[in-house]
């Protein structure tokens, strides 16, 4: 049979099994439009601005472990949508973004809304298409949301202009289809596993480290199970938390520059490091230098070979899907093949760590007078259960959500940690919600990033989305002010926010509940109501203390084990 583009598009759609495209349509997208108007085993959800369009697929794709998938027109729709698409790809996240082109004959001319959306995405994707002929169109999109979805995941570009979408061809969409050129290796290496255990039988300060990787991976249980098998130490990345049990006592904590004492001193003094599905990241490990100072033998496990020895210089390194060389660990050890570390050397070892932890570096003074954020996350957790699905924008409240509310599972936990995007919270808590209708979702964000993308309200309003939006609101781009009070003598140039709305009645314009706290005595019993309320989303605006900072801290440039761990350090 005979269909035009747009009607390819939506039935390779329907082919992937997809049930929400995100988008905003525009003159080069319309017969896109009209066919996805025609069905409804696809859903279209609305945005008000490309952006949020990225990024709601995005928040979508991180819970489910599904490609999400946005829509967008050419020009100012796909320049828009460079921010989701960055975002994206720094966190490693499976999307198909599909693009609205001006005519092929148009193309290269300075037409009508017209950018190179290939060459300006090509830095930031994992590959991109612009399709001239129609007839390439359904093996095209059977090949973005394969490679889109496959190895190390991530965003995806289809680039198709308008002629295409109204040209006619025959339809088969590709059951199955191989890429020359790409062939992502899934099963480890038997013999640098073997290594990698026999490094580790030897250790006296083992430490396993994991992050983002096992998320993708859908790893957690297997990573779980080794941990315990080993009774190892673990400590995992923004992008890691929930692969492991944050309440458990395995657990020291998340890594890096805002991470806890006891992880970072244990990820700069063990002796063996087993990495899973990270890439010793800046913000984790700090300054290279420093970290490579301390003598140890790193084991790195991860999908893609160009992320092992990238930053630091790896002794057995295992390129594999996660959970595959997760599994054929534990089978070597089950299988009497291996075994972990002594136990004399491990109990001195948890001694050392348990010494670490007693300095309880996320304390902190609460106060009966002004409400603190560290306060506000942890009744969140508590009245949640610890089973919502959190999403945050990026900033002060980031880091203390990350702190604070203890993941015990993967994929409830959604954050721009790669880009560090201000907007990201909104839209992609509603690709979540959607994703899990009926579930409590929190968006975790500031008074300056809600206002990145606010406009959403208007999304969640159509769609009756019940989301929880906390804003943590100090009037400061806090960690702006954090960094302008601590590295550059208190001149807070252009960190504070000036005329800000009321966002409880600006929430109430939209058709939302809105709710302003003041008083930390009333924090609980506004989170109550606002989860008691299934069908609403609630705007909860915490006035908090415009001087706390987030503790512990490493500065840019310093060694792990150089911490500030309060203000009184500084």
């Amino acid at each position: 049979m005979t269909l035009t583009g747009a009607e390819i598009v939506v039935r390779c759609l329907q082919e992937e099994k997809v049930d929400y495209v995100f988008g905003y349509p525009g003159g080069s997208v319309l017969y896109l439009y009209d066919e996805l108007f025609k069905q409804d085993r696809v859903r279209h959800v609305l945005v008000r601005h490309e952006q949020a369009a990225v990024h709601a697929a995005d928040g979508y794709a991180r819970v489910t472990a599904r490609v999400g998938v946005a829509l967008v027109t050419s020009g100012p729709g796909a320049t828009n949508a460079v921010t989701g698409i960055a975002t994206a790809y720094m966190d490693s996240i499976p999307l198909v973004v599909i693009s609205g082109q001006v005519p092929t004959a148009a193309i290269g001319m300075d037409a009508f809304q017209e950018v190179d959306t290939v060459g300006i995405t090509r830095p930031c994707v994992k590959h991109n298409f612009l399709v001239k002929d129609v007839r390439d169109l359904a093996t095209t999109l059977k090949k973005a949301f394969l490679i889109a979805s496959t190895g190390r995941p991530g965003p995806v570009l289809v680039d198709i202009p308008k002629d295409v979408t109204a040209q006619r061809c025959e339809f088969v969409y590709p059951k199955d289809i191989s890429l020359r050129s790409y062939n992502p290796v899934i099963k480890g290496h038997s013999g640098q596993i073997r290594k990698a255990l026999q490094l580790l039988h030897g250790a006296r300060r083992p430490l396993i480290y994991f992050g983002g990787g096992v998320v993708l991976a859908d790893a957690a249980e297997k990573l779980t199970k080794l941990t315990r098998l080993l009774n190892l130490p673990c400590a995992g990345t923004l992008m890691g938390l929930g692969s492991y049990p944050g309440t458990d006592r395995q657990f020291l904590g998340m890594l890096g520059m805002h991470g806890s004492y006891e992880a970072n001193m244990a990820m700069h003094y063990c002796d063996v490091l087993l990495a899973v599905g990270a890439r010793f990241d800046d913000r984790v490990i700090g300054n290279t230098a420093h970290f490579m100072q301390e003598p140890r033998k790193i084991i790195h496990v991860d999908i893609d070979p160009s992320s092992i020895s990238k930053r630091v210089k790896v002794d057995v390194p295992i390129v594999g899907c996660v959970g595959d060389v997760l599994d054929d660990m534990i089978s070597m050890l089950e299988s009497g093949g291996s075994t972990g570390p002594g136990k004399d050397a491990l109990d001195a070892w948890w001694r050392q760590i348990e010494e670490w932890r007693g300095r309880n570096c996320m304390s902190y003074k609460n106060s009966d007078e002004v409400i603190k954020p560290q306060y506000v996350i942890e009744k969140l957790w508590e009245v949640t259960g610890g089973d919502a699905f959190v999403a945050t924008d990026v900033g002060q409240h980031q880091m203390w959500a990350a702190q604070y509310y203890k993941f015990d599972k993967p994929r409830r936990w959604a954050t721009s940690g790669g880009l560090g995007t201000m907007g990201f919270g909104l839209p992609a808590a509603m690709g979540i919600q959607l994703a899990h209708p009926g579930k409590p979702v929190a968006c975790i964000t500031g008074e300056g990033s809600i206002q990145m993308c606010i406009q959403e309200l208007s999304t969640c309003k159509q769609y009756r989305l019940p989301i929880k939006i906390l804003s943590l609101n100090n009037r400061y781009l806090g960690m702006v002010r954090q960094w302008q009070q601590i590295f550059h003598g208190n001149r807070y140039s252009e960190s504070y926010m000036d005329s800000l709305p009321d966002f409880a009645k600006l929430a109430e314009a939209y058709g939302h509940v809105g709710l302003q706290i003041t008083k930390p005595g009333d924090v609980e019993g506004a989170l109550r109501e606002a989860f008691a309320r299934k069908n609403d989303l609630v705007f909860l605006d915490f006035q908090i203390d415009q001087t706390e900072n987030v503790f512990p801290m490493i500065q840019g440039g310093k060694g792990l084990n150089d911490m500030i761990l309060s203000a009184e350090d500084l």
